[in-house]
Formats: structure tokens, C-alpha cells, sequence
């Protein structure tokens, strides 16, 4: 593997803190990306204990409603194209509180939660999606069949990306799966992630950034066929990747390949092109710092909007304090009183925004950039504005 990122000794993305007494015991851990040129995956080397990180989890996916209406649209393409009736299941791996599974009850499909978060897993069952308090893997795919029988439909969500045996993960999919059944993973896709320099989507938890190139040999060697691809807009731009055993799928499907021949020739596998990525981060981290001090020494007030992992890689990368961002500000009640890991912003209510009638708010939840500027319209009335950070620095 060839390292072509470095983001420095960061903080967990998700660790918040809730008082100045806990900042001398912060734990912070290199962020290193690299790439892997026989297998055309991009990666962390350090990993994280998942106990550490996933045991008791701080985001939750129904506060936003950009996500509600993707899992509207999810959960009916499957239903349609799967053809599922009320004597099929759906699994879903990494659950979260229940949010897209909830969507698939409506269709009248059996549904059952595997997530390993105990304190979001307990949500799930409140709200009435049957949910296993586990990881997910091979052996604990044994124990759900066993147990409620095979799944015609594996979803998993941002989740691949979190998993360090991503193998086994897969088998697990496959073992799971019912006879001519799909698995159908989504996560955050490299070509956007590279054309729209989304570094801040690097945390401890993602330790995998997926090519289609990449999907195929991880399918390929687990016993899986990519029959199909879409591609979403959610979170700076995803793709959905079905596959099933091949069995019964015995090939990948013909545009699949044909996308992951066009990745070779657009220099998605060539480590030049991530030197050049890399060249290009450092920039807009001088770009970023620039407009901030010059706002800053304007007298111009600058807070931020949102607390999620990725602003916080973003801060303690641009190296983002209270001296020039004082604050953020989030709908998230899990998140709100807290400080931001690193850079330890505190978390204000979004009311602020009105209250204090700050001259700029850094979006640094920019995947909900429209969402935002929308909701926020009064904000925008008074005279304020936005700086949405990538690809670069633009006020809107």
C-alpha cells in the first residue's frame, strides 16, 4: 500500500466531550489514507477498536430530512424490483434507530435491525423495528438465519466503509441470503469523493473508500456478482451496489464492468492521480484558513452549522478553534451542550443562528447544504450568509 494523504494525529470523529476536565485525556490517532494498487481499494492502515468506536454511537439518521426521503425512494426500488411480499424478509445491517426499515414495514415485508450500538439499538425497538444488538459478520449471518431464516434483501448503509474485515462482511451478506435474494450495500463512491475533494469524509470509522473497480474484486473473491449500480447524490455522492451469490448470478452485469473499465481510463487506478488529490487538500486548507482570518480581521462573525464527523476532520485538519469558528450549531438533541473532539467548538441549538445573527455560518455538514440554506431562509432574509468549504471555499 501506498500512503498519499496525511491528515495528522486527529481525535476520534465522534468523541465528543462534555467539559474542559476531559481535554487533557483526549486520545488523538494518526489519519493516514492509503492506496492499495493490487486490489485498487483506498484505506486506512490504523484501525480503531469498533468497541471503542460503535458500542455507544452519537449519530442517529432520523433527524434529517434529505435521509427520510432517500429511504422513501430506497425502500420502494427494492420492494419493486425484488418483488417482495409480506413472506419475505429484509435485513438491514447497521440499522441505526430503525429509520429506513421502517419505510420497508409499510410495504407490508417482515424487516429485522442488526445493530451493534446499544443505546441506538434500544431506539429502534421503542419505535417498533425488531433489532439484534450485534456486528455483524459470517458467524453472527449463521446465528440471524437460524434464527428468523434467510433475508431475500441484505441492506447495508454506509456500513461497509466502518468494517475492517470487509470479507467477511460480505460472506456474511451471502450467507444470509435467500435463493436469488440481493445484497445491497451503499457506500460513499471514490470518483466523487476524488473529483469533489471530500477529504473530510476520512475518519477512524471509514477505513475503506470504494472504487467500482474495488466492489468487484471484494465480490469476486467472497462468491458475489454485481448485477447492478446506481448512483444516489446522498452524502457528496454515493453509489448503490447489488449483488448477489453467483449461483444465482453468474456474472457481473455487462454496464457494471463496462463503468469499471471507465475508472481505469479516468486514472481512478493510478497513485498519480492521489498525489494530485493530495496536492490539492493542502490547498483548500490554506484556502479555507485565508477566508476565515480575512473575515475575522474584517470583524465579520463566523459560526458553524452542524457537528458531524466530518466537520470535525475538517477543523482539526484547517486546525479551526474557537478563535475563529466560536461555535457550531446542530438539530441533533445527542449532540447539543457538547464540545466538538479536537478543536472543541461548543454545540448550540440552531436557534442561535437567529438569536445571534452571526454575519456567516460555515456549513460543515455541506452534504445538507441545500436542506440547510432552505430551512434556514429566515437567517438568509437578515442579511446572513453561507461558505460552503469544498471543493473550495465559495460564500453563498
Amino acid at each position: 500500500m501506498t500512503r498519499f494523504l496525511e491528515l495528522g494525529n486527529q481525535p476520534l470523529a465522534n468523541s465528543f466531550l462534555h467539559d474542559e476536565e476531559e481535554f487533557a485525556s483526549e486520545e488523538y490517532f494518526p489519519l493516514d489514507v492509503y492506496y492499495c494498487e493490487t486490489c485498487s481499494l483506498v484505506q486506512l492502515a490504523d484501525v480503531i477498536d469498533p468497541e471503542v468506536l460503535f458500542r455507544n454511537y452519537i449519530y442517529v439518521t432520523g433527524t434529517s430530512e434529505t435521509i427520510a426521503l432517500h429511504n422513501i425512494e430506497y425502500s420502494a426500488t427494492v420492494v419493486e424490483l425484488l418483488k417482495l411480499t409480506d413472506q419475505d424478509l429484509v435485513v438491514e445491517v447497521a440499522s441505526n434507530d430503525g429509520s429506513l426499515l421502517k419505510c420497508f414495514k409499510q410495504h407490508n415485508v417482515k424487516v429485522l435491525g442488526v445493530e451493534p450500538a446499544v443505546n441506538i439499538a434500544a431506539m429502534a425497538r421503542e419505535a417498533g423495528v425488531e433489532t439484534v444488538a450485534e456486528f455483524f459478520n459470517q458467524q453472527q449471518a449463521e446465528k440471524v438465519r437460524q434464527e428468523y431464516g434467510a433475508a431475500k434483501a441484505i441492506i447495508g448503509n454506509n456500513v461497509l466503509a466502518h468494517v475492517d474485515d470487509t470479507q467477511d462482511f460480505l460472506k456474511g451478506c451471502r450467507e444470509l441470503l435467500a435463493s436469488n435474494g440481493l445484497s445491497i450495500v451503499e457506500v460513499p463512491y471514490l470518483g466523487e469523493f476524488m473529483d469533489r475533494l471530500e477529504y473530510d469524509t476520512v475518519y477512524h470509522e471509514h477505513l475503506c473508500y470504494f472504487s467500482i473497480t474495488g466492489m468487484l474484486r471484494l465480490c469476486d473473491e467472497v462468491g458475489l456478482s454485481v448485477i447492478r449500480v446506481d448512483h444516489v447524490p446522498v452524502h457528496g455522492g454515493s453509489i448503490r451496489v447489488y449483488a448477489g451469490r453467483k449461483e444465482d448470478y453468474p456474472a457481473h452485469g455487462r454496464a457494471v464492468e463496462a463503468e469499471a473499465a471507465e475508472e481505469v481510463a479516468s486514472g481512478l487506478t493510478s497513485i498519480d492521480r492521489y498525489y494530485q488529490f493530495a496536492e490539492s487538500v493542502a490547498q483548500n486548507r490554506e484556502a479555507i484558513r485565508k477566508l476565515l482570518l480575512d473575515l475575522k480581521q474584517q470583524g465579520k462573525k463566523v459560526v458553524g452549522y452542524g457537528a458531524p464527523a466530518k466537520g470535525n476532520t475538517l477543523l482539526n485538519y484547517c486546525d479551526i478553534g474557537v478563535d475563529l469558528v466560536p461555535y457550531t450549531v446542530d438539530k441533533s438533541p445527542h449532540k447539543l451542550d457538547l464540545l466538538t473532539p479536537g478543536m472543541h467548538l461548543p454545540v448550540l441549538p440552531v436557534s442561535t443562528l437567529l438569536d445571534e445573527q452571526p454575519d456567516y455560518v460555515l456549513i460543515l455538514a455541506w452534504n445538507f447544504a441545500e436542506e440547510i440554506m432552505r430551512q434556514q431562509q429566515e437567517y438568509r432574509d437578515r442579511g446572513g450568509q453561507f461558505i460552503i468549504p469544498l471543493p473550495e471555499p465559495v460564500i453563498v
